[in-house]
C-alpha cells in the first residue's frame, strides 16, 4: 500500500478498480480495510480509494494534535497524489465529518457526497449518553469474550446480536478491523476529542451545490437517526434514507443495501452533472 507524507502525518492507502474515483473515509477506531464490502462491490465500476486515518493501521501521526481538518487535508493529499481532480466522497461516522470538511474546503473536488451514520456536529457523536456510556464501559472491563460482545452490541443490530449470526459477524469484523475486538486502540480517545472540537453546522448550507445523500440506521446507538435527519435538513437538497433494522455497522452487516444506495446515488450525481 502506498504511504504519503502529509502535514503532520504519514498516511497509508489503497486504490482498487477503474472508472470514476470514489474516496471512502472511515470513522473512529476503524482502518480503511473495514470498507472492504464496499470496495469489492464498487470497484467493478469505480476506482475506489480507502485509507487509514492518521494514527491507526498503517498511518501515523508525526506532529501536532489530531483534528478533523488535518484528516481532511490527508484525504486531499491522496487525491492530489493520485491525480484525481474530482471524485465521489463517502464518509462513515467520524469519516462523515471529515468528508463534510473536505467538501466545505474544496467543493470543486467533489462530484457527490454520501454521509453515513454521522452527525451535523462532532459533539453529537462524541457525547456520552447513559446508554453509550455503559455500553462503552463494558468494552473495557471483564473478560475478552465479554468485551468483544459489548463492542458488537454497540455497533450491530438486534438481529446481528442473535446467537445464530453473531459469531460470523464477529469473525468478519475482526478480519476487517485487523484487531481483536476486545482491544480498543488508544487513538480512539484522541479521535473522539477531535470530533468534539469540530462543528460545521452553520456552514453546511454551503454544500447545497453538491449532490448529497445522508444515510442513517434505525437502531444506531451512536449516530442516532435524529442526528442524520438534522444533518440532512441542514444541507439544501440533501436526500435522506433511513435503513430499517440496521445499526452503526450497517456497511458491514448489510452491505448489499448500502452498496446499492451508494451506486444509485453516484450514478444519479454523474447523470445530473452531464445533463
Amino acid at each position: 500500500m502506498p504511504i504519503l507524507t502529509t502535514h503532520g502525518a504519514r498516511v497509508s492507502y489503497s486504490r482498487t478498480g477503474t472508472g470514476e474515483a470514489v474516496l471512502l473515509i472511515q470513522g473512529v477506531g476503524a482502518v480503511g480495510n473495514a470498507w472492504r464490502p464496499q470496495i469489492e462491490a464498487l470497484s467493478h465500476h469505480y476506482s475506489v480509494i480507502a485509507f487509514d486515518n492518521r494514527g491507526i493501521g498503517g498511518s501515523s501521526i508525526t506532529e501536532g494534535r489530531l483534528t478533523i481538518e488535518g484528516m481532511a487535508e490527508d484525504a486531499l493529499t491522496i487525491l492530489n497524489a493520485e491525480g484525481i481532480n474530482r471524485c465521489h466522497i463517502v464518509g462513515h461516522s467520524m469519516g462523515g465529518l471529515i468528508a463534510a470538511q473536505l467538501a466545505l474546503m474544496w467543493p470543486r473536488r467533489v462530484k457527490s457526497l454520501a454521509l453515513l451514520c454521522t452527525f451535523a456536529d462532532g459533539k453529537s457523536g462524541s457525547r456520552l449518553t447513559r446508554d453509550t456510556f455503559f455500553a462503552g464501559l463494558r468494552t473495557r472491563i471483564g473478560t475478552r469474550a465479554m468485551r468483544r460482545k459489548a463492542f458488537l452490541s454497540l455497533v450491530l443490530s438486534k438481529a446481528g446480536m442473535d446467537d445464530a449470526v453473531r459469531p460470523a459477524l464477529e469473525a468478519t469484523m475482526t478480519e476487517l478491523f485487523a484487531r481483536d475486538l476486545a482491544d480498543q486502540p488508544p487513538i480512539i480517545m484522541r479521535q473522539l476529542k477531535a470530533m468534539a472540537r469540530y462543528d460545521a453546522m452553520w456552514r453546511l448550507r454551503c454544500l447545497g451545490s453538491i449532490r448529497t445523500l445522508v444515510m442513517s440506521a434505525e437502531q444506531d446507538r451512536i449516530a442516532k437517526p435524529e442526528y442524520g435527519r438534522t444533518l440532512a435538513d441542514a444541507i439544501p437538497g440533501a436526500a435522506y434514507v433511513e435503513i430499517a433494522h440496521a445499526a452503526h455497522a450497517v456497511p458491514i452487516e448489510m452491505p448489499w443495501i448500502v452498496n446499492r444506495l451508494l451506486a444509485d446515488h453516484m450514478r444519479d450525481a454523474t447523470r445530473r452533472a452531464a445533463s
